[in-house]
């Protein structure tokens, strides 16, 4: 039997037989007080994987022009593309199997231990890449390794940025959060920005006959020094804080039940948390559309559809990389102070409304307009990727956060955003349109525009199953004394035990006590403070 509490923020009280449990208050000790120094590895730790993850993806984009006589070489410019453009979207096929793979070992093994795989197997295809002999040496096996190694590549990838997405929020200061997760969504455009510079300089300072001999493989072997940096910075971080109290529930409830405790399998997680899971999807897929169009599409939007040179087209964007760092670290910030909805409504608006200007000033062939035109569309980005390791995350319970922010996001990426580049060049190819991209940007919008409207406010409150994470001990006092008053810490959702009372006399009654162990069990509760 469950009474209705009267508490706007306390959850019904449960009687078993003559026994109330009710939710006990909020203490000091519940409140986690964020270590500065363990906060900055785990900032370090998650940004330096998501760095080598983009770097990868952007330098195979602005290299897409040139690999292509590489590995086609009897193929027109228009049918490279296409196969590049399609090897990329490959990537895609893999991902929610891997989203979901290592979402499930990072709710089963913790966080960093799955950072680390991820980061091995990602390196490791990213290397082979760059040693693959091309269709002259190995003839029609050179586009299937090619492939077969881009599959890798997304099977690993979709792993590494959710599941450092998941590791940070749970780090983060409950207030904060938004602008540390800012930081690690800024990550993106670092790696961007850091192979649009590379393969900038590389085309400037060579000939076309060297990057199409070895040139284009350099950006790729250069990932390996960046990989051991990662590793070595990867190896000092600690497990997350919110998954170390999973973990620890865990224990003890397979102690007290005598067998292993199974963390929820994504047929359970899609079962119960349905409604959670299609806003997200829905964002991720509208997110990476306007992503992937900047990243992967622009560059040779710009040198075939336009006629610039593909150097100059490299760093036309380059400078809004930068730009986008700092523009999505702010709408991190923003995001925690009116709140994830509304930062998102603006991103998608955004977008809706200068995508067709956008590439307007893209097609008059002047540079610093095609430059201005790039940035309406970057902007857009900025803010959608500050939600995607803030709000996102922030959706899903702690047991098994990792496990459905894997499949969800991975799966609005796999749908539309790793597809985008292909569909956009064929819509062009077919339709001769240069403003095809715009119209595709513009349906992204709506639909992030209908997602965001499904998603919950989560700004500034503690995570889903987790107790609130703060700055400072006073903090932690401030919030204990006004737990009751402050609609930001909703009681309900933390995972406090049960305190146990007469049903009869309301007295108090120890948690030792035979009768109050034996009704626990009954209705299933905690009802020990661990």
């Amino acid at each position: 039997m469950v009474r209705g509490s009267s508490s706007r923020h306390s959850t019904a009280a449960i009687i078993a037989g003559d026994i109330e449990f009710r939710r006990a208050r909020l203490s000091t000790e519940d409140v986690r007080i964020v270590h500065p120094e363990r906060l900055g590895r785990a900032l370090r730790g998650s940004a330096v994987g998501n760095i080598i993850e983009w770097y990868e993806f952007g330098v195979f984009g602005f290299l897409i022009t040139v690999m292509g006589p590489v590995f086609l070489p009897q193929a027109d410019p228009t049918v490279q593309s296409l196969y590049l453009f399609g090897t990329f979207a490959v990537t895609f096929v893999a991902r929610p199997l891997g989203g979901v793979f290592f979402g499930w070992l990072g709710d089963r093994l913790g966080r960093r231990k799955v950072l680390t795989l991820t980061l091995l197997l990602m390196s490791f295809a990213t290397l082979l890449t760059g040693l693959l002999p091309g269709y002259a040496q190995i003839g029609i096996w050179a586009p299937i390794l090619l492939v077969l190694l881009r599959l890798i590549q997304g099977f690993s990838a979709s792993g590494e940025y959710t599941s450092a997405a998941t590791f940070l929020s749970e780090f983060a200061p409950d207030r904060e959060r938004g602008r540390y997760t800012g930081i690690l969504a800024s990550m993106i455009y670092i790696g961007f920005a850091f192979g649009a510079g590379l393969v900038g300089v590389l085309q400037l300072s060579t000939s076309a006959e060297f990057m199409q001999g070895w040139g284009w493989r350099i950006p790729f072997l250069v990932s390996l020094p960046m990989t051991a940096i990662a590793l070595y910075i990867r190896y000092r971080v600690e497990e997350s804080p919110a998954f170390v109290a999973v973990m620890r529930d865990r224990e003890a409830l397979e102690r007290k039940l005598q067998q292993t405790e199974r963390n929820p399998g994504i047929v359970a997680v899609v079962a119960t948390q349905w409604r959670a899971l299609l806003p997200v999807i829905g964002i991720a897929a509208a997110g990476n559309v306007i992503a992937y169009t900047m990243f992967s599409y622009v560059p040779t939007y710009l040198s075939q559809t336009l006629g610039f040179a593909s150097e100059v087209s490299n760093l036309v964007l380059f400078p809004l990389y930068v730009v986008a760092v700092f523009c999505t670290i702010g709408a991190g910030m923003l995001s925690d102070r009116i709140g994830r909805r509304r930062t998102l409504l603006i991103g998608a608006t955004i977008a809706l409304l200068f995508a067709v200007p956008a590439f307007l000033l893209m097609g008059t062939g002047l540079a610093w307009l095609a430059m201005i035109g790039a940035l309406f569309v970057m902007v857009a980005s900025s803010f959608f990727s500050q939600s995607y390791a803030s709000t996102l995350p922030e959706q899903f319970p702690t047991a098994s956060r990792n496990t459905a922010l894997g499949f969800a996001y991975n799966i609005g990426n796999a749908a539309l955003g790793g597809t985008a580049p292909i569909v956009i060049a064929a819509i062009v190819a077919a339709t001769g349109s240069t403003l095809a991209p715009a119209y595709y940007l513009v349906g992204a919008a709506v639909l992030g525009l209908v997602a965001t409207l499904g998603i919950k406010e989560t700004s500034r409150r503690p995570l889903r199953g987790s107790m609130p994470n703060v700055r400072t001990l006073p903090e932690a006092q401030k919030l204990v004394a006004e737990q009751s008053e402050t609609p930001l810490l909703a009681l309900v959702g933390l995972p406090l035990p049960y305190a146990a009372y007469a049903d009869a006399t309301g007295e108090r009654l120890s948690s030792s006590d035979p009768r109050v162990v034996a009704a626990a069990k009954s209705v299933g509760i905690n009802h020990e403070r661990q």
